[in-house]
This record gives structure tokens, sequence and C-alpha cells, in this order.
């Protein structure tokens, strides 16, 4: 009897059983219906999920892996809740997986430069100028993230493609009590948190980290779109700890100066003032963001407008109120630093004496504040006799009460990492 040959639909069917994805095309606490894999790192899956016509993000961390990063994740970005935070939907369990659906945003700062290899100088400051904002805003929270890098960055979509978003903060903590703004003790031989190409010097030393090693890797980040490269890249090592070190050795021999050569002098500036920082020094976001705007609005013909290197007339389009991405926090009148090119050093003299006048005028507010205050109490007290305002006092305490909760949430979650 001859022999049937075997076919290749047997084989084809075979394979494809053999690489179905548990995960796509599934639907998830019954309504979000993943439709496409976006992407898979160290710790976990993300996919892109449907529900009643609306997209989503569904990051999935396996139950077996046993790192339970996306609960502390989920706590966190729901306790920020701000501008370049994504917004969270979700989080619970499904089968083997932890899952959060977030906000569905677009490419990651790393997948725009694979594509392009550089990013000019403009794109690289207005980049750093927004990551000096949605630093500034967690740190003022008390949160700092411990793993920057271009991975953890990512683009908006549609309308707000402008806008840059800091996300992946499995590996953030709390740095500082909420109630007294006291930082946490330095400590000594910590073992790395975050990925050692950005990490901060300090942070390759095993130190406890603070919002100064967040800034300090933001500087490689930037040096890296600039560069193409970092010079710590490619090192023939055996193992991890042989790695590390071999990096934060190329770290601390490579100066600011060999970094940044060829580049706006800000950046040389960037790096020496966050390498500098004291571990629990505030650092002058102001200060910063105003140095990424001088690097576009000095050179001619250049201005500060969120057109970055990819961005084409379609993204222009559906843009609505870019220029809410200059305010908020430590605002900077564009027009103001167009005409002050030249006052770009961050340790010159004139800059120092606009900071004695900031500090004058804040002293200043500070003093009508408390003039106001003392009025406002005395109206309220007067208000008190005539038994008017018991309710609304009730109500103050009330939510201040809430504020307390909310913190001690977000520090005892934050405490288990």
């Amino acid at each position: 009897m001859e022999e049937r040959p075997k076919t290749p639909r047997s084989e084809n069917f075979g394979q494809s059983h053999l690489n179905k994805d548990p995960i796509l095309n599934k639907k998830f606490f019954s309504k979000y219906k993943a439709i496409k894999k976006l992407g898979e790192g160290s710790f976990g899956k993300v996919y892109k999920a449907e529900y009643k016509g609306e997209y989503y993000a569904l990051k999935f961390e396996s139950h077996s892996e046993g790192q339970n990063l996306l609960e502390t994740e989920a706590t966190i970005m729901s306790y920020l809740k701000g501008p370049n935070i994504p917004l969270i939907k979700s989080f619970g369990f499904s089968g083997d997986y932890n899952i959060l659906v977030m906000q569905l945003l677009g490419l990651s700062l790393e997948d725009i430069f694979n594509k392009r290899q550089k990013f000019s100088v403009k794109t690289t400051a207005m980049l750093g100028y927004q990551m000096m904002n949605v630093l500034q805003f967690i740190h003022d929270k008390h949160i700092i993230h411990r793993d920057i890098k271009p991975d953890n960055y990512v683009m908006g979509l549609n309308d707000m493609n402008a806008v840059l978003y800091l996300l992946d903060f499995g590996l953030a903590k709390k740095y500082r009590s909420s109630k007294t703004l006291e930082q946490y003790p330095y400590i000594k031989k910590k073992k790395l948190t975050g990925t050692a190409r950005y990490a901060s010097i300090h942070a390759l030393e095993e130190m406890e980290q603070s919002r100064r090693d967040d800034l300090e890797s933001t500087g490689y980040v930037l040096m890296y779109f600039l560069r193409g490269n970092l010079p710590w890249q490619g090192l023939k090592l055996k193992t991890k700890d042989n790695r590390y070190q071999k990096i934060l050795d190329k770290k601390k021999e490579t100066t600011s100066e060999e970094l940044c050569k060829n580049f706006p002098v800000e950046f040389k500036q960037y790096i020496d003032y966050t390498r500098n920082l004291a571990y629990a020094e505030n650092p002058d976001y102001d200060k910063l963001r105003k140095n990424f705007i001088n690097v576009v609005t000095k050179t001619e013909g250049e201005t500060f407008d969120f057109i970055y290197d990819w961005t084409t007339p379609g993204d222009i389009k559906k843009r609505k109120n870019v220029d809410k991405l200059t305010q908020g926090i430590g605002n900077i009148n564009l027009k103001n630093t167009e005409k002050e090119n030249s006052k770009s050093d961050l340790s010159s003299e004139n800059e120092s004496n606009e900071d004695n006048q900031s500090k004058d005028k804040k002293e200043k507010e500070k003093e009508k504040e408390k003039k106001e205050k003392n009025s406002n109490k005395n109206k309220i007290n007067e208000e008190a006799k005539q038994g008017k305002t018991s309710n609304n006092k009730k109500n103050e305490e009330e939510e201040d009460d809430d504020d307390d909760n909310t913190n001690d949430k977000v520090e005892s979650k934050c405490c288990l990492m």
C-alpha cells in the first residue's frame, strides 16, 4: 500500500496551535477584548484592547513570576493622577494574571529613536522640558520613579500627540514622609534598582535613590537621543555584577565635557548640575526648564512649538491647546525667554540676581498671604460667634482627613518595595 505524503496543512495546524497566544482575542473582566499585542518586557506584556468602540492598553503580569509590581504600579498611578501620567481605568486579577487597564498611548521614545537613530537638538530640548514637568509633579507628590529610560516615556495620541507621558511605575517608591516632608534615611549598599545604562552614578554605587537620581538619569536619556549612543554601551562583560561595575567606572571617568561635546552648553550644565545635587537637596526645576527653552529660542528662526522631528502636518491639525504644555508647574514666559537668550548659564551672575529678586517676591507674597489668612480667621471667628460656620468647618476637617488617608495608603504600599 502506498504511503500517504504528509500534507502541509497538518504541519501548519500543529505549528499554529503551539504558537497560539493565550491572551489575544480573549475578553477580560467581561469587557476588554485584547485585539493586538503591543509589546513585551521583563515585567510583562501589553495589549491593545477594545470595549464599546473605545480603545485601551491592557498590561499583564503573570502570578507565577511572583513580583506583584503591577499592583504597586496601579496604586501609585491612581494616587498621582495628573498631567503626563496615563489615566488608570481598572486593576484586577484574571486567571494567572494581574491586569492593569489604562489609557492607550502612542509609541515610546525608544521605538521612535530606533527608527530615526538620533533626535535633533530642538526635539531633545522640548522633550527635556516636559520631562522636568512630569518629574517635578511626581516628586512634589513624594514619589521617585527609579527607572527613567526611553522605553518608559510614551507620546500621546490624536489631539494629545504633542504630550509626553511617563509610565511603568512598578519600581517607584516614596522618598519622603508626606506629612513632615522629611526625606527617608540615606542608606548605602542598596542593590541597583533600574536600568544600568541610564542609572545615576549614586544608584550604581548601590546608594539609596532620591530626586537627584531621576534627574541624572534623564540627562543620560537626553544625551542618548542627541549622540545616538552612550560611551558605556557595548562593553564586553562576562557577569551582571562585572557589567554594572564596568558601566559605573566608565560613567565616572566620562566628564560632562566629553559626554556633551559638540552640543549646546546647556546640556553640559544639566549633567554637571544633576551630578552635584545632594541627596536631600531640592532641585531647581524652573531653572532646568528655562535652560531647555534657551537651547531652542537662542537659535535664530526656531520656536518652542512642540513640533518634533517626527511630527506631521496631520498631527498638528489634530492638536488642541498645545500652549497648555507650557503652563502649570513653574510656568515660564516663552516670549520673555526669547528676548533673554544670553542668560542660559546655570551659574551666571545675572540669574543669581534674578533668583534673589524671585526670593524677595516670594517672601512678600507669603507675608501678603499671612495677612489675608489672619484677616480670614478674624472673619471666621466673628461668624462662628454668630453660629454660621460650624458646618463649613466640619466639611473642611473631613477633607483634610481624606488627604491624610490617601497619603498613608500610598506610603504603606510603596514601603513594600
